[in-house]
């Protein structure tokens, strides 16, 4: 390492591309966590958790909305909600909600999975969609849920468009059955796209996102949908002991977070978009720019170990993940990320391949 980094690394934060999880909350949202107005939630009676589900329902336009821990709770929170017990789920072999929820969807709600693949987009071809819908027949579950993930985790985070959208709420309407979209990062995707949230939102029956992820909230996510369905909703994330109590302490930040932290979210797609143009100059990495659209870069390396890699980066400072399969990396641009940071983890990249 030349002097210019080991001065850089010494005077400056760790670089965390991990993931957008370890945003840290605003100054903002610490003071409006220390004086947040309370009450009981169990009850209906946190007037900072009731102005958080109203501002998010209506940012999204659907009737009303459920503040939950977790992105994985308000995802779990959908599926028995919508779902009888021997009911068959339909979503993205790719999907966080099949690879990443501890078998949940099973496990909680006693519903069958069928995956069908996901493109290099996260999209799901309707054809495949169509066919994967259960006829009726004695011997076969129902189908009760069809689920899109928008952003899509795994898929380079690519932003599913409405027309993508619309495509699959077509045949779940055909077929009556109701779509859900696991959108943690759906603001990420509202922003890349140019459009508004609920462009996107409006084609699905409910909708879980994350305050917690690049809106920088500490903790949380809402699920939206109809006020039939969050009626329902509602116990079932009391039954999964989902219940906060006086919750205003941890939603005051999220109301920061649909206030102040959506447009900015632009500068993490841009620090993407020059993460992963400086990757393509680095001899041993396999990377194509043209697909990162918002804020997840993926990579390959062509020669050495990524667990390696990963190893010696996290030693220099510069924090990112190994995918559980393959020479893949994975790093996650986001809030408390600048400009300088990439450059220097750029410059850390090409050293530690170099060796």
């Amino acid at each position: 390492m030349d002097a210019q980094s080991r001065g850089y690394k010494e005077t400056m934060k760790v670089i965390d591309l991990r993931s957008d999880t370890f945003t840290q909350p605003t100054a903002a949202m610490r003071r409006a966590m220390s004086r947040a107005e309370l009450g009981d939630d169990v009850f209906g009676e946190d007037p900072t958790v009731n102005r958080l589900e109203a501002m998010a329902a209506e940012r999204l336009g659907k009737e009303a909305a459920l503040f939950v821990v977790s992105g994985t709770m308000g995802n779990q929170v959908a599926v028995l909600t919508h779902c009888p017990r021997g009911s068959e789920v339909i979503l993205g072999n790719e999907a966080h909600m099949f690879h990443y929820e501890v078998g949940a969807i099973s496990a909680l709600a006693g519903a069958h999975v069928r995956t069908v693949p996901n493109d290099h987009r996260g999209m799901l071809n309707p054809r495949d969609v169509e066919r994967a819908i259960r006829s009726d027949d004695v011997h076969l579950p129902p189908t009760s849920l069809i689920c899109l993930e928008n952003t899509h985790n795994r898929c380079n985070g690519a932003a599913l468009t409405p027309k993508d959208m619309a495509t699959i709420a077509e045949k779940a309407r055909d077929h009556t059955v109701p779509l859900h979209m696991d959108g943690a990062r759906i603001f990420n995707a509202a922003v890349a796209l140019g459009i508004d949230v609920r462009d996107i939102s409006c084609y699905a029956n409910s909708v879980s996102f994350c305050l917690s992820k690049g809106l920088s909230a500490p903790v949380g996510s809402v699920l939206c949908g109809s006020k039939e369905f969050i009626a329902r909703a509602r116990r079932n994330r009391k039954m999964l002991g989902g219940g906060m109590r006086q919750a205003g302490v941890i939603a005051a930040a999220g109301i920061v977070a649909l206030e102040s932290m959506v447009e900015r979210l632009a500068e993490d797609h841009t620090n993407a978009k020059n993460l992963a143009e400086g990757l393509t100059q680095i001899p041993g990495v396999s990377i194509d720019p043209a697909v990162v659209e918002t804020n997840i870069v993926f990579f390959e390396l062509t020669k050495g170990s990524a667990a390696e890699l990963v190893q010696r980066l996290d030693r220099e400072g510069v924090k990112c993940l190994q995918e559980r399969e393959g020479n893949r990396i994975r790093m996650v641009t986001h809030y408390g990320i600048t400009r300088k940071d990439i450059d220097f983890a750029l410059k850390i990249i090409q050293e530690a391949i170099k060796g």
